[in-house]
């Protein structure tokens, strides 16, 4: 599931940084952006919280996604949707 959505996420367009761990950042920038796409996955039924200063560097805003075992291909399709289609109203992609 990690590589798999990892995947998808490049694919979109996002960075996600050189982690190689279940928990992947979706890159953002600014703080604005991530809070955008935080409100933007939430409308399409995805939670994931952005993560921003003092967290991380100002300039170093993210969206970090837990990833785990027990979800199925389609929620991952479904996440992934909602991060191309969320990317796309936050002006990230």
């Amino acid at each position: 599931n990690t590589e798999y959505f990892r995947s998808g996420l490049q694919q979109l367009g996002y960075d996600t940084g050189n982690s190689t761990t279940p928990i992947i950042p979706a890159m953002c920038g600014s703080a604005k952006r991530a809070q955008a796409l935080s409100a933007e996955l939430l409308k399409r039924d995805v939670f994931a919280l952005p993560i921003v200063f003092p967290m991380v560097a100002r300039d170093k805003a993210r969206i970090r996604v837990m990833m785990s075992a027990g979800l199925e291909k389609e929620d991952l399709d479904i996440a992934l949707n909602a991060f191309e289609k969320g990317g796309k109203s936050a002006g990230i992609l």
